[in-house]
C-alpha cells in the first residue's frame, strides 16, 4: 500500500524543499518581495515538479543508471521550457518579473533530487504525488515568506495579484499598512535572508513541541 499520507507529510512539513532541505534558496530570494511573485513561482514550480516526477517515473525502466542523470535534466529542462512559453504567451506581465529564474528551475536541485531519489524508484502515481506535495510545500513557504517581506517592507500584500490571476483578482491588492513608508532591507534579497531565519525558528519550535506531545 502506497503511503499518500507519509507522502503528504514529508512534502508539506517533515521534508519541506526550504525548511528542512534547505534547497532553492537563490529563487526564494529573488522572486519573493512579493506575495504575489511568491505565489507565481511557486505554481511554476510545483507544475515542473508534478509533471516532470511523473514523466521521469514512466520511463525509469527504459534509463540506464549510467546515463540518468543527463536524461532526468533532459526531461526536466523539457517540461521548464514549454512552462516558461506558457507563461510567456498568456501571463506575460508576470513572466516579465520572474524573469531568468523560470529557466534556471531546471538547475533546482530539489527537482533532480525527487526525480533521483524517489520518481526513479517508484511508481507513477506515487512519484507525482511526491512531486505534487513537495511543489505546494514549496510554494507555502515562498507564498509565506514573501507575504511577510511585502507587509513589513512596503506595507501592501499580493500587490498586482491580477498579472499572476487575472483582472477579477486584483481585490486581492491590499494595502495593509496606510502611508506606509516602507522598509528597503527587507524587499531586498538580505531581508529574505532575515525573514526565513525567523521561519526556521518557528519550524523547529514547532516540531520541538509536537515531539513532546507526541
Amino acid at each position: 500500500m502506497i503511503p499518500y499520507r507519509q507522502i503528504a507529510r514529508d512534502g508539506l512539513w517533515t521534508n519541506n524543499v526550504v525548511l528542512s532541505q534547505m534547497l532553492a534558496l537563490c529563487p526564494l530570494m529573488a522572486v519573493t518581495n512579493t506575495a504575489t511573485n511568491g505565489l507565481g513561482m511557486g505554481i511554476t514550480t510545483t507544475v515542473v515538479l508534478l509533471v516532470s516526477t511523473f514523466v521521469v517515473s514512466v520511463f525509469r525502466e527504459f534509463i540506464t543508471y549510467e546515463v540518468r542523470i543527463p536524461v532526468f535534466v533532459l526531461l526536466i529542462a523539457t517540461v521548464v521550457t514549454l512552462t516558461d512559453m506558457i507563461l510567456n504567451a498568456w501571463m506575460h506581465e508576470l513572466h516579465k518579473v520572474l524573469g531568468l529564474f523560470i529557466p534556471l528551475i531546471v538547475t533546482n536541485c530539489a527537482i533532480l533530487g525527487r526525480a533521483e531519489a524517489y520518481a526513479s524508484r517508484n511508481d507513477p502515481i506515487s512519484s507525482a504525488l511526491d512531486g505534487l506535495m513537495m511543489g505546494l510545500g514549496f510554494t507555502f513557504v515562498l507564498v509565506v515568506l514573501g507575504a511577510m517581506r511585502e507587509i513589513l517592507g512596503s506595507g501592501t500584500l499580493f500587490s498586482h495579484s491580477e498579472n499572476l490571476l487575472g483582472p477579477g483578482f486584483a481585490f486581492l491588492d491590499t494595502e495593509i499598512i496606510p502611508d506606509y513608508k516602507g522598509f528597503l532591507l527587507l524587499v531586498l534579497p538580505p531581508g529574505g535572508f532575515i525573514m526565513l531565519g525567523f521561519l526556521l525558528a518557528i519550524k523547529r519550535m514547532i516540531d520541538v513541541k509536537m515531539q513532546k506531545t507526541g
